[in-house]
């Protein structure tokens, strides 16, 4: 299955550019500089967009988040994309800092980013990178807390998050989501315990340390 068509979503302007909404933004903003790709002002698409290898759209909507739908319809159908070859980067409440993971289909969560793509397309059969950042804990709080920064340990954990899912990045602009999808849902070992009591390897004494 080949991707044609990349959406990083978040809100446009300076006033923005740290929110936890924007996560998307920073997905797309690091995975053009990885492939040495600029972005351009397309106004008729409502959008920035770059191209990848292979002939890839890579877009991030200007027309804030609630209408996100708008950009990312109009390539679509402009160039007859179909919505299982979308992927959308995006901010995911579900997931704490740190978590990141590919999906197609499924529901939208209130996501209003992904509710307007969805209306556009006309289906919610697209594929997602959802990039994890936290709830508040209340539902009420939602909307301040999307519209504000994360803690620089919650920023760090997400941009983590981020490069791993640059780590797959080849394989999803090669077509290959499965590979993907595995690659990035598979935890990493952790490293071997050190031996007990600071043992050297094979049971000696430690460099350097006295004999009893």
């Amino acid at each position: 299955m080949a991707i044609k068509l990349i959406a990083g979503l978040g809100n446009p302007g300076r006033k923005h550019e740290r929110d936890r909404h924007n996560a998307g933004f920073w997905f797309a903003e690091r995975l053009a500089a990885r492939e040495r790709a600029s972005f351009r002002a397309e106004p008729r698409y409502h959008a920035q967009t770059a191209r990848l290898p292979g002939e890839i759209w890579l877009v991030m909507p200007q027309t804030y988040m609630n209408l996100s739908g708008k950009a990312v319809g109009a390539l679509a159908r402009f160039y007859k994309i179909q919505p299982d070859e979308v992927l959308v980067a995006h901010d995911e409440l579900d997931f704490p800092p740190g978590t990141v993971k590919l999906k197609l289909g499924g529901g939208v969560a209130g996501h209003n980013g992904l509710k307007d793509i969805a209306a556009q397309l006309g289906t919610h059969g697209f594929w997602r990178l959802r990039i994890g950042i936290g709830h508040p804990g209340d539902k009420d709080l939602v909307a301040d807390y999307v519209l504000n920064s994360p803690s620089a340990d919650d920023r760090a954990l997400i941009d983590e998050s981020i490069e791993r899912g640059l780590e797959v990045a080849p394989l999803i602009l090669a077509g290959d989501l499965q590979a993907a999808t595995m690659r990035l849902h598979t935890k990493k070992k952790p490293p071997p315990d050190a031996p007990a009591g600071g043992a050297a390897p094979g049971g000696g004494t430690p460099t350097g340390g006295a004999t009893p």
